[in-house]
């Protein structure tokens, strides 16, 4: 794809957060859509000149046409694409290509979750696969473990280099002021956290908030007007190939390899 991406040709040029932790009173459509207004004070670009809206909500399958509405604007174009935390590199990819053949000339990137203070558990729409369904998966954990395991079989990947990915997080964690946990981590504490689908334990896991983001595009020649530095988008690429990790020629291998 590398030659057909249209390379430095757009830029991110606004991008904030809203109500990352816990906003409780707040449904996710209202925690994406103050996100988007907050982006797009940090762009200096009005609401109105929005023409193309990209959005997974996790309890919205419409949730394009929802926050449109909610925000009171007509773009051009609407992505409700969903799959999961691969789709924001999606939206990211097709809104890239359709800014740069003038279909669009600003689009917006966001979502928004309240999943911590509406219930703390991850919540999905998504069906379980009827093969997998008679050993009651905890969805995604289980699949995430399946895989881990066969990591592991295969090419002796041991639970503590696993535990690194959470420590280095962690460590990242504390220089950011907006990060939910903070405080030392170490291997030891991973390994000997508790136990949720082996060989995964809750450090292992992600953490479950509340919180938005948006990012505001728009072409190059545009991007040099606005207030913030553009960052240019220099490649971007996204693949999904199957709902249930059973349905993978090689669990050990995903599209983005």
């Amino acid at each position: 794809m590398g030659d057909r991406f249209p390379r430095a040709r757009t830029a991110v040029v606004g991008s904030a957060t809203f109500g990352v932790g816990e906003m409780p009173g707040y449904s996710a459509l209202e925690i994406a859509a103050n996100a988007v207004h907050l982006a797009l004070a940090d762009a200096g670009i009005g609401l109105p000149e929005v023409d193309g809206l990209f959005i997974a909500l996790p309890d919205d399958l419409f949730g394009g046409l929802s926050l449109a509405q909610y925000l009171g604007i007509h773009p051009r174009f609407t992505d409700n694409n969903r799959a999961g935390g691969a789709s924001f590199m999606s939206h990211l990819v097709t809104a890239v290509m359709m800014l740069d053949a003038g279909y669009l000339d600003c689009a917006v990137i966001a979502y928004g979750a309240n999943q911590r203070s509406s219930g703390g558990k991850l919540s999905t729409p998504a069906r379980p696969d009827r093969w997998d369904a008679p050993y009651a998966p905890m969805y995604p954990l289980s699949f995430y473990a399946l895989a881990a395991a066969r990591h592991m079989h295969q090419y002796g990947t041991t639970r503590e280099q696993l535990a690194e990915v959470a420590v280095a997080a962690r460590a990242w964690a504390n220089t950011n002021p907006e990060a939910f946990a903070k405080g030392p981590l170490t291997i030891a504490d991973c390994l000997a956290a508790r136990m949720v689908s082996t060989p995964i334990s809750v450090r292992d896991c992600c953490l479950v908030t509340d919180g938005g983001a948006a990012l505001v595009l728009t072409r190059m020649d545009r991007a040099r007007d606005c207030p913030q530095p553009p960052v240019p988008i220099l490649g971007a690429a996204a693949a999904t190939w199957y709902n249930s990790l059973s349905q993978a020629d090689d669990v050990t291998t995903t599209a983005a390899a």
